[in-house]
């Protein structure tokens, strides 16, 4: 996985086309039942409107910093009308077909003490003279998009879905698709289908085991024409399978509060990182993280940017990607953890041969903040400070000791012929609190004067005492004589 997309999600174009949905919720608090039925009354005291269906989708992509477009059909009425405002505020550029004929889709809902009371559903299936408005209409929007997200919701917007995939694909659009029919041959020419469980085995697909669920989406891709799927399988994670490969990416552990609009969420995700040229097995990385995200929201939530690289941020921390990495990407990491919060700590040191006061030390630094960044000194640096003798474990070997400990989050190489100290490194990590070890003042402190102009804090912490490099060589030479 890779930081540097986060500083292109505005770059994504991309266009939601299909069923969009008004999701009203009366909310209010109900303390008996009804006298005329056994119902509970609700006294109503708030009205929520959020977008829904399509809408949902398109909304997610413009949370994620992505340009959404929205293409569908709504009704000549005040809920119509409502939509379109939401959309408006949401910063979706959104082209609705208002006909007369049906209602706009209008899910109302009623909640009491968190819980849903009722669903009460204003719909009608759309005419296909509409549906084919709206294919016509496509043809002109599509030239500002890269990618075309196709969001079925079986309510009729979507009648001509195979022609309006093939106009866009005519077009040099990738095209993703949110399937709600069983007949696959419908989406023939989309890059990617995103089922579910349940979706995949109504389409003919066989869950029996690993082997089955490759060997039968293999083929229903190659008998519809679709070219990869991206399976969704609930506790289970996500598959990404092609013709040629199969990704399997576990669910993320986290306590889930609500799966409503998750589908959503995957979609949206997916479209935005395949916008941005990611290929299906590394987009997918990032849809399953969001859909992590979002089960742990309550409704039909969103994910955020800041909220998407940090999750990005500490897999590719428990993956040990915290050294070999450019040192572009390093500070990148390190500016979304301060962004989501995190108090910053900077050491340094050469740290040649690890041991038990280097260990208590840099856990006391650990406790001073959220994340440690641990400047270490290069070869030619400690040969220069210390003598030609040192160092006895060149950086690579050294640097992998100490990405191996937990209290450290990343670590930076830093020293140079005529400037050995980390100065320049500590004005490019900006950290909140300067650490070093030993019996400095803070006023002798390389950096100590940046960091608290930055408001910053400075601290030292006392060395553990009999541990240090140089008294363990001198034993171990000892012991040789």
């Amino acid at each position: 996985m890779d930081l540097s997309v986060f500083s292109r999600l505005n770059q994504a174009k991309v266009l939601v086309v299909g069923d969009v949905m008004l999701d009203r919720y009366m909310i209010g608090d109900s303390q008996r039942i009804s006298p005329e039925a056994p119902v509970p009354v609700v006294k109503v005291n708030q009205q929520q409107d959020k977008v829904g269906g399509a809408a949902n989708v398109a909304r997610n992509i413009a949370h994620l910093d992505g340009q959404a477009g929205l293409l569908g059909i709504i009704g000549n009425d005040e809920n119509g009308a409502r939509l379109s405002e939401i959309l408006k505020d949401e910063q979706i550029c959104s082209e609705l077909l208002m006909q007369d004929e049906h209602p706009t889709i209008t899910k109302l809902r009623v909640i009491s003490r968190h819980q849903q009371v009722v669903r009460l559903d204003f719909e009608e299936t759309f005419s296909a003279q509409i549906a084919e408005k709206l294919k016509d209409k496509l043809l002109s929007v599509l030239p500002d998009y890269d990618v075309v997200v196709f969001s079925d919701y079986n309510k009729g917007s979507l009648l001509y879905i195979s022609e309006m995939i093939q106009i866009a694909r005519a077009q040099g659009k990738k095209v993703l698709i949110d399937p709600k029919q069983s007949d696959l041959t419908l989406y023939r020419g989309a890059n990617i289908i995103t089922p579910n469980l349940g979706e995949f085995k109504l389409a003919g697909g066989d869950a029996a085991n690993e082997e089955s669920i490759a060997l039968s989406t293999r083929k229903l891709m190659a008998d519809a024409g679709i070219e990869s799927v991206l399976l969704t399988r609930s506790e289970q994670g996500m598959s990404a399978i092609t013709a040629t490969e199969k990704v399997d990416m576990p669910a993320q552990v986290r306590e889930v509060s609500d799966v409503t609009g998750a589908g959503d969420t995957v979609i949206a995700t997916l479209a935005v990182m395949t916008a941005l040229g990611l290929p299906i097995s590394q987009a997918a990385e990032y849809a399953n993280l969001a859909a992590g995200i979002v089960v742990a929201k309550l409704g039909a939530a969103t994910v955020r940017p800041e909220e998407l690289a940090r999750q990005v941020n500490q897999q590719m921390l428990t993956a040990g990607q915290h050294y070999q990495c450019p040192f572009d990407d390093v500070l990148q990491h390190i500016e979304f953890a301060r962004q989501a919060g995190e108090k910053i700590v900077f050491t340094n040191g050469c740290f040649d041969i690890l041991h038990a006061g280097h260990v208590a030390y840099l856990e006391k630094a650990k406790s001073l903040g959220d994340r440690l960044v641990l400047g270490l000194n290069t070869d030619d640096s400690i040969s220069r400070l210390k003598g030609p003798s040192r160092p006895v474990n060149p950086l690579a070997q050294r640097a992998a000791v100490m990405t191996a400990l937990k209290s450290v989050d990343w670590v930076i190489p830093f020293g140079k012929e005529g400037d050995d100290t980390p100065l320049e490194l500590i004005k490019s990590v900006k950290p909140d609190v300067l650490v070093k070890g030993g019996d400095y003042t803070i006023d002798t402190i390389v950096g100590a004067e940046f960091v608290q102009q930055n408001g910053g804090q400075v601290s030292v912490i006392k060395f553990v005492d009999g541990c240090s490099t140089s008294g363990m060589i001198e034993r171990i030479l000892e012991k040789q004589n």
